[in-house]
């Protein structure tokens, strides 16, 4: 019998799992059968993103690394996050008293990084020197 692997900060609490259980894709009909356990899955996916490290460093005692980049990378693709998300985003707006959706959006210009010129050095006219057009 295997041992329980080692816990980290990243992982998912039964109440977190219980809300994002609902959350993921069914496994698609026909072909064969999903094996891969999906809370340690998201255990793997979440330690990489807190971590910060490459995928392929994930601990061995995690999903393999390439079963989760390419779990990953086909819910960047088809939205499955953004659905989490945004259902997590309701979630906590409902949880604090307020409507699910936002009334109002506020953008503060001042975030936006901008040169300080105010225009791309592509764009600047190269001077040359005398002695440089003289060669």
């Amino acid at each position: 019998m295997a041992s329980p692997r080692r816990s980290y900060p990243s992982d998912l609490t039964d109440k977190e799992w219980i809300i994002l259980e609902k959350l993921i894709p069914a496994p698609l009909s026909g072909g064969r059968p999903r094996s891969t356990n999906m809370r340690e899955l998201l255990n793997t996916i979440f330690y990489v993103i807190k971590s910060g490290c490459s995928w392929r460093m994930v601990p061995n005692d995690l999903v393999t690394w390439g079963t989760a980049y390419d779990y990953f990378r086909k819910w960047c693709r088809d939205g499955t996050w953004e659905k989490i998300n945004e259902a997590l985003r309701k979630k906590t707006r409902l949880a604090s008293g307020r409507q699910e959706e936002p009334s109002a959006v506020c953008i503060d210009s001042q975030s936006c990084k901008t040169t300080s010129k105010g225009g791309s050095v592509d764009m600047m006219v190269i001077r040359k020197s005398k002695a440089v057009k003289d060669i």
